[in-house]
């Protein structure tokens, strides 16, 4: 599992002219994507290290600030372009696996008292934010 976390001042998801999540307050975007073996380990490491990196203001994290968290499916993060100019997507789990699985983080992060908000699974999103500091950071479990 791979995600890519931005620290923001806000964000949101807007899917067919409808804004269907966002944060108006500091806290982090995190991108989310799935590969073939992922599993219950890799949702609980992840939940774990999106709600407790210390890389809010204050090297503070989600967890001490109660701050909100906008999670985003994304599997274009498992592209690989390492040959010609096409990606290959084949390191990305199908939908079918992908989704759930990023359904559980949201809710794992939800077990930890986090407020979650989500843009939609498969769909075309447009994500939009303020990034602050600029911050992101790649996390690989």
């Amino acid at each position: 599992m791979r995600a890519v976390l931005q620290r923001v001042r806000s964000a949101s998801v807007t899917v067919g002219g409808e804004v269907v999540g966002a944060i108006d307050e500091p806290g982090l975007l995190a991108l989310v994507g799935v590969t073939h073996d992922d599993g219950p380990e890799q949702v609980a490491t992840m939940a774990r290290k999106i709600s407790d990196l210390r890389i809010l203001e204050g090297e503070r994290s989600l967890s001490d600030l109660g701050a909100p968290v906008l999670v985003v499916s994304q599997f274009t993060l498992y592209a690989d372009t390492r040959k010609g100019r096409r990606p290959s997507w084949n390191a990305a789990a199908p939908g079918p696996v992908a989704e759930p699985m990023v359904e559980s983080v949201v809710a794992a992060l939800r077990d930890r008292g986090l407020r979650v908000e989500t843009g939609r699974f498969g769909a075309h999103m447009e994500v939009a934010l303020v990034n602050d500091g600029p911050v992101t950071i790649v996390l690989d479990v």
